[in-house]
């Protein structure tokens, strides 16, 4: 078959595009319906690595003429006990009659008087994968005729594209999880970053960034942000990345960019390194709101990897918040002579040399990302 312009414009682009789609590919999805004819229609998505009680993504897409209608329940096809999805082979399409069991009467029966009531009386489906890193299976039904040749061709000509769309969506969701450990990592801590040009636009910024400085379009259309400052304090930011940006060995250097917040901003020279091809950032910029861990979880973690028991890990956990020591025994109910005790079993668990030394221990282990 021919491959038409339309095809491009209506199906490929929309493959290409629709992977950044939540969830992808609406718009591929809509114009395929419409392309075949279809009345409606579905389309799941498992992952390999998903938690057995994780459900899979099912995306339903209508004809403007069945938008009034119910979409097809996924877990009641399912039920029908129609051929498996999973024993049909990658890139072959199947008709309605191929997945119906014809060995058992009785089962032929209820599938076929359920397929009726979802008004399904054509159907075809596909499945599609990723290389063992995902899985998808398209399925499109009619309600009065068959599909025609040409239709099935059309399909037939975009499960090959689909696949490689499946595969990049797999690939883009291991990258997306990674960025979601790091940025979840440092948001327990109260760490946003931003992503600096040498010209101080903003290239982007960590959510949590994001809600503690505002930010501005750039003027004149042009790419990236700029953070909304007063002009000596946007002035001084934009001489820091052009500093760094241009001396390696410049230090980094902090702005206070919100005296009414009392919110500061580190600016060191980026040294990220990213693959190819990739805008690599001139400077990197942080900032920090204060906020420590859940103290339940932080005092779990330190008493699992130092031995402590409750009392002392709870206490532990409070001096390096910068109680004193009398101060965190009073909070916690302790008597004083109680409180010195902890602490001196505390420093021979955790082999401090004392308060100093016991709060660096306690920032740099695992608690604060407990």
């Amino acid at each position: 078959m021919a491959v038409l312009p339309a095809d491009h414009r209506e199906l490929f682009l929309p493959l290409i595009e629709g992977i950044h789609e939540s969830p992808p590919w609406g718009v591929f999805l809509r114009n395929l319906v419409a392309r075949m004819q279809a009345r409606r229609g579905f389309m799941v998505i498992t992952l390999a690595n998903a938690a057995p009680d994780q459900p899979p993504s099912v995306i339903p897409v209508s004809s403007p003429r069945a938008a009034h209608e119910d979409p097809i329940d996924f877990r009641a096809l399912q039920a029908l006990r129609l051929h498996p999805h999973g024993p049909l082979r990658p890139g072959r399409i199947y008709a309605l009659d191929e997945m119906l069991d014809y060995d058992d009467r009785a089962q032929l029966a209820v599938q076929r008087a359920a397929l009726a009531a979802m008004d399904i009386r054509y159907a075809r489906f596909l499945r599609v994968s990723a290389g063992g890193a995902a899985e998808a299976w398209l399925v499109l039904v009619r309600a009065r005729e068959d599909f025609s040749g040409s239709a099935v061709a059309v399909l037939d000509a975009v499960a090959i594209h689909l696949a490689a769309g499946l595969r990049t969506l797999a690939a883009l969701t291991e990258q997306r999880l990674q960025t979601a450990l790091a940025t979840a990592a440092l948001n327990r801590m109260g760490v946003g970053q931003l992503a600096f040009d040498a010209e101080a636009r903003v290239m982007a910024a960590d959510p949590l960034a994001e809600a503690m400085v505002t930010l501005m379009p750039e003027p004149g259309g042009r790419s990236g942000r700029r953070l909304q400052l007063r002009p000596d304090v946007a002035r001084r930011v934009d001489a820091a990345c052009q500093s760094l940006a241009a001396d390696p060995t410049a230090p980094g250097q902090v702005i206070r960019i919100d005296e009414a917040r009392a919110i500061d901003l580190l600016l060191r020279r980026s040294d990220l390194v990213l693959a190819e091809p990739g805008a690599r950032p001139a400077v990197i910029g942080v900032v920090r709101n204060g906020v420590r861990e859940t103290a339940r979880a932080a005092i779990h973690a330190l008493a699992a990897r130092h031995g402590l028991s409750p009392n002392e890990a709870a206490l532990a956990h409070s001096l390096s918040l910068g109680e004193g020591l009398a101060e965190a025994g009073a909070r916690l109910n302790l008597t004083i002579e109680t409180t010195r005790n902890y602490s001196k079993r505390i420093y021979a668990k955790t082999g401090a040399r004392g308060q100093a030394d016991l709060v660096r221990i306690v920032l740099t282990g695992l608690a604060p990302l407990a």
